[in-house]
């Protein structure tokens, strides 16, 4: 078989191993990662490498992998902007973790959050207590969101990415 045949078929089964890996272990703070997750992930981008590429540690060996990598990424967003089905499959929903100053003990334990993680999010957003969130989500990005009910709070905001124009 081709060098970088080999290549391409070993590097897209390690992409959709790792897909496959996230989506079954959850989304839980992907977007804010501590120490143990960037070990995690170090470790694991080493320990596939040999898995991807082979014997084959040439410039273009490297090469063909990432390129296969970067295709696939960008073929899966694409199908997952036009087909929403596919999308609610890749990616999970939001999850309401308090309503209306109470807790949603079921969906933080779902999600294998704490109360701490939960209270340290409510204060980035200058909220002390849980009878104060009017809303707060864990959004699909794995970020928490809060809406409070004190109107006179000044709300915080995080910028969304606005959407590629290849996407539209």
């Amino acid at each position: 078989m081709n060098d970088y045949l080999a290549i391409i078929l070993r590097s897209s089964a390690v992409y959709f191993f790792m897909v496959i890996a996230l989506r079954l272990f959850g989304k839980k703070k992907l977007s804010q990662l501590n120490t143990a997750d960037v070990i995690l992930i170090l470790l694991i981008s080493n320990s596939v490498q040999n898995a991807m590429v082979g014997n084959d540690t040439s410039l273009l060996g490297g090469l063909a992998a990432a390129s296969i990598l970067f295709s696939i990424n960008f073929t899966l967003k694409k199908l997952m902007y036009k087909f929403p089905k596919f999308s609610d499959f890749m990616q999970e929903k939001p999850a309401i973790l308090i309503h209306d100053g109470n807790l949603d003990f079921k969906s933080v334990s779902k999600l294998n959050s704490t109360s701490d993680e939960l209270k340290e999010a409510m204060r980035e957003h200058g909220v002390e207590f849980f009878k104060d969130v009017k809303l707060a989500m864990l959004e699909i990005d794995g970020t928490i969101s809060i809406i409070s009910s004190n109107q006179n709070l000044n709300q915080t905001y995080h910028k969304r990415k606005r959407i590629h124009k290849s996407l539209s």
